[in-house]
């Protein structure tokens, strides 16, 4: 380990917590299971726990780190690798767009900061026309949103506008004795695989978010209250919706029919 590695400490405002039990870092590079030809990405290396196992295999692997004063440790670590290319920049501002293509797509992972996660994975979903899958660590109950479904605690507009896009596999979960330092919240591996053709597609997505940020505004209230700026309650019976539900009792079939019908409405002149 070099002297700037060994001096260097965790950054509260990046949210970093660095990853070092070997058994769950083989345990995740076995779920990723990448291949020679993938077109990889990491957001967060760090310093370069799961990075190495990847460059091991892959011959073609871009790192995405805001931490300028990693960069130097990971040039020292891998730079001599002709695989491996730093990207010094914000994942949140990042154009993923610039590494990859719908021929050749993005397999992207990473240790995703949670006080970023949410806001990070909205911008990772505006790439999932290239992207061929994403493999990352979050909280646990990020995790669990994502992956909720109709008439769950956690289901919300993070599961539904995932879910949209990507297939949701919850993996498996990992301890806070596993990181350094040790966060206050328990982590899980979620594997997100963009659908080819969403199962319930809409005519506008903006359509379709802005329905689901309105009605999920106010959860606790029935969809009568939350969406009548958007639809009445009578255009709601008129869908087979019973007003009274709450936001959480949708499936993500019915919001995305929901959001057909408010775009294509005629304007009221």
């Amino acid at each position: 380990m070099s002297r700037a590695e060994q001096q260097h400490r965790a950054r509260k405002r990046f949210g970093q917590n660095f990853l070092h039990d070997e058994s769950i870092i083989n345990h995740i590079v076995r779920s990723i299971r990448p291949a020679a030809t993938d077109n990889m990405v990491e957001i967060g290396p760090g310093k370069g726990a799961i990075t190495r196992l990847i460059l091991d295999t892959c011959q073609q692997l871009n790192v995405v780190e805001l931490d300028r004063d990693l960069v130097p440790i990971l040039q020292e670590k891998f730079g001599h690798i002709p695989s491996f290319h730093i990207n010094e920049a914000d994942a949140l501002k990042f154009d993923f767009a610039q590494l990859g293509s719908a021929e050749k797509p993005l397999r992207i992972v990473g240790n995703l900061p949670y006080n970023i996660s949410t806001p990070l994975i909205f911008h990772l979903l505006s790439y999932s026309h290239m992207v061929k899958d994403m493999h990352f660590m979050l909280q646990k109950e990020v995790v669990m949103r994502m992956a909720a479904t109709a008439g769950e605690n956690n289901y919300g507009r993070l599961s539904i506008m995932t879910q949209y896009s990507c297939d949701v596999e919850y993996l498996f979960d990992v301890g806070p004795e596993c990181f350094d330092p040790q966060p206050k919240v328990d982590s899980a591996i979620v594997r997100l695989t963009p659908q080819q053709q969403p199962r319930h597609p809409v005519d506008d997505h903006k359509t379709l978010d802005t329905l689901v940020r309105t009605a999920f505004s106010q959860r606790r209230k029935t969809l009568r209250n939350t969406l009548k700026t958007l639809m009445s309650s009578d255009e709601l019976e008129a869908l087979n919706v019973d007003p009274s539900l709450r936001p959480e009792n949708l499936p993500l079939a019915t919001y995305a029919a929901l959001a057909n019908y408010v775009f294509n409405r005629p304007a009221v002149e």
